[in-house]
């Protein structure tokens, strides 16, 4: 039987590729329309897209889902399983009830944590050790529906939201083959959600803001989940700085001025936070390239124990 495929950015092209090698009849991919991005204000398909017609498949970008024209294109096809993956739009219950297993989703968290739209990012930000990958029944709630698989992943210390999306969405594949293999066996059945649920609201450009009163481990982490979008990012002397990587220092603090560089040399920039001080290893000033610490300085004269990041 054939299946349909429901997805848009680079996350959702491992699960896709997965299909394809598994030789099953992909009847069907159904992926956003193309956007106008960059400065060059190009028109750009969508990753999904391309990987889709480079195999010769279908594809559909409707402007809106919900109508009947779309229904009707989709009950045609009489599907075994709906695939979702990052599609990015919410599925109205007469797409959710069409196919014979029911809409299969890839959710890059083990819910109930970070229900949402930006799991990894969140999970970064809070410093989980855990994260992972969860094959759900899909229903009408924001990722309510019942557990098919979970598969977790380590996260580490280097991990930022780039390294961490493609471990997710490499697993997120297997997951899903493995998921829908057993449920055509017979083996797996859904399980309804249990434990605490916590959400992933979607990141905006100023959510990257700095609160350097937060502490150094806050901040390490914070860092890690802004990476690459939206970056966080403060301010010196009026100029908007992207901060890329940075660690830890254990210095020893009398009392805490958030912001205060306390040195600015020999290649290191390193800052006070509200406990704890951070050194900058990689960062990117407005207009220009990513730099190391050592670049940014040697074009600046920082003072020691009197200039402060905002």
């Amino acid at each position: 039987m054939a299946l349909i495929f429901f997805g848009t950015p680079q996350f959702a092209v491992p699960s896709l590729k997965a299909l394809i090698d598994e030789k099953e009849d992909i009847a069907l991919v159904v992926t956003q329309p193309d956007r106008v991005k960059g400065r060059g204000h190009m028109l750009s398909s969508p990753p999904v897209k391309e990987l889709a017609l480079s195999h010769g498949l279908k594809v559909l970008q409707p402007d809106k889902i919900r109508n009947e024209d779309f229904y009707n294109e989709l009950r045609s096809i009489a599907p075994e399983f709906i695939i979702v993956v990052a599609y990015g739009r919410i599925l109205p219950e007469e797409i959710l009830n069409m196919p014979k297993f029911g809409c299969i989703n890839v959710h890059a968290s083990l819910l109930p944590k970070y229900r949402g739209a930006a799991p990894i990012q969140w999970a970064l930000i809070n410093g989980e050790k855990v994260t992972g990958v969860t094959t759900m029944l899909m229903d009408e709630g924001l990722d309510t529906g019942d557990i098919l698989l979970r598969s977790e992943l380590e996260i580490k210390a280097d991990d930022n939201s780039e390294t961490l999306f493609k471990k997710l969405s490499e697993l997120g594949a297997k997951t899903l083959i493995d998921t829908i293999r057993g449920m055509r066996e017979g083996k797996i059945k859904p399980v309804p959600q249990t434990g605490k649920a916590s959400y992933a609201p979607p990141l905006k450009k100023e959510d990257g803001k700095i609160d350097w009163n937060r502490t150094a481990d806050d901040l390490f982490n914070f860092v890690r989940g802004m990476y690459p979008w939206p970056s966080a990012f403060c301010y010196f002397n009026d100029e908007r700085i992207k901060i890329i990587k940075v660690r830890t220092e254990d210095r020893g603090q009398k009392e805490a001025i958030p912001g205060r560089v306390v040195k600015a040399s020999d290649g290191e920039l390193i800052v006070e936070t509200g406990k704890g001080f951070l050194s900058i290893e990689e960062l990117q000033p407005e207009g220009k390239k990513v730099m190391s610490a050592k670049a940014f300085l040697a074009g600046r004269k920082l003072k020691e124990g009197y200039d402060r990041f905002a």
